[in-house]
């Protein structure tokens, strides 16, 4: 076996050895129990605003802390704290998703996504046919 042979089999071992040794620090989608039941891992939790509970961002006392609760795919609701401004659209979104880690009573997210509605409409459903 040639001596380059030898190097490119012990790079592959070395990455493969990273990577499963850092698979644990990567997120997964879930829910809030399974983020309630581990509480050090980041998790994705999908799900939707809870229109009908505050929201708490002030921006004048803190523009970098926003609150609101969430209701996952299962059904489970959340406080979800936020170190960041509120995302502008977010009262319209249709669905969040929030990555981070629960601690304590609370879900803390690192980064919020939303889907916003959509602008266009199926006129195919308001033709008489």
């Amino acid at each position: 076996m040639k001596k380059i042979h030898i190097i490119a089999l012990i790079i592959i071992a070395v990455a493969i050895g990273f990577i499963f040794t850092k698979s644990n620090e990567y997120s997964t989608y879930a829910d809030f129990s399974t983020a309630m039941e581990n509480e050090n891992s980041e998790y994705h939790i999908v799900g939707r605003l809870n229109k009908s509970k505050p929201q708490i961002y002030d921006p004048i006392k803190d523009a970098n802390i926003f609150e609101f609760y969430m209701v996952d795919e299962k059904g489970i609701e959340s406080k979800v704290i936020y170190k960041g401004t509120k995302p502008d659209g977010f009262d319209q979104t249709e669905k969040i998703v929030v990555a981070g880690n629960y601690d304590k009573n609370h879900f803390h997210a690192s980064t919020i996504l939303m889907k916003c509605p959509s602008k266009y409409v199926d006129e195919t459903k308001d033709v008489k046919g």
